[in-house]
């Protein structure tokens, strides 16, 4: 039996739960309880990372692994973003936007460090949705992100990006986006694509995870929604049990 993480998540039909926690977002006070609370909320694995970090994230890890045993993935927004105290990274290529640093130049400058770091690779193709509200990712990465009236760029975009050899495709509406990702451009996707496919931005109830999840999404991020209140993990986590 394979046992990376990749495989761990995404191996059969189950549905899959992510925490995102942005460092810059959530006080040093507050990881380890919410990390705690991942583990007993179910939560499958913890990304951390974030559009602006301004200094590195050892401390974050260090504690999210002093209090619970799930999978550490970096979610890199910046090369201050990677080290060697997480489990994995996911190599996200933003193949929705034309910026060659984010497409394949950041990823040349990391490449010897991730060879020499032993965290397991999960190269990504990150696409950008418009959630209607102007976000880090767009600001920050100079890019615009496909509007939400466009399914069928989505989806040729998402096909590109496995043929390229991807090996997940995550759909992003943005931090704290005002509208989540669209059932409907979910649904096209999944059934163009055949690696695994995460959505996140804009995910705040348990009925939108819900909807997300009928509408084919083999995982969700979510990470605003749990910033304020580390509890609301309970009740959006518990959705994945509907689908088993």
């Amino acid at each position: 039996m394979d046992s990376t993480i990749y495989h761990s998540l995404f191996t059969g039909n189950k549905k899959i739960f992510a925490l995102l926690i942005d460092p810059e977002k959530l006080p040093a006070d507050q990881v380890e309880k919410t990390a705690d609370a991942a583990s007993q909320a179910g939560v499958d694995v913890i990304l951390v990372g974030g559009s602006l970090i301004s200094h590195p994230i050892d401390d974050t890890l260090e504690a999210i692994k002093r209090v619970c045993q799930l999978p550490v993935v970096l979610f890199p927004g910046n090369l201050l973003q990677l080290s060697t105290r997480a489990d994995g990274v996911l190599l996200l290529s933003l193949i929705s936007g034309r910026n060659s640093e984010y497409l394949i130049g950041n990823h040349v400058l990391a490449s010897q460090f991730l060879k020499r770091s032993g965290l397991e690779i999960i190269p990504t193709g990150y696409i950008l949705v418009d959630g209607h509200a102007l976000s880090s990712v767009e600001y920050m990465s100079n890019t615009r992100p496909i509007p939400s009236e466009k399914p069928d760029i989505v989806v040729a975009t998402a096909l590109a990006g496995e043929q390229l050899g991807l090996k997940l495709i995550y759909l992003e509406a943005g931090s704290g986006a005002s509208e989540r990702i669209r059932e409907n451009i979910i649904t096209r996707v999944r059934e163009n694509i055949t690696v695994p496919l995460i959505v996140g931005g804009g995910i705040r109830t348990p009925q939108d995870i819900r909807l997300l999840y009928r509408a084919g999404a083999n995982g969700v991020v979510v990470g605003t929604a749990v910033e304020d209140d580390y509890r609301a993990l309970f009740s959006l986590a518990a959705v994945k049990k509907e689908f088993k």
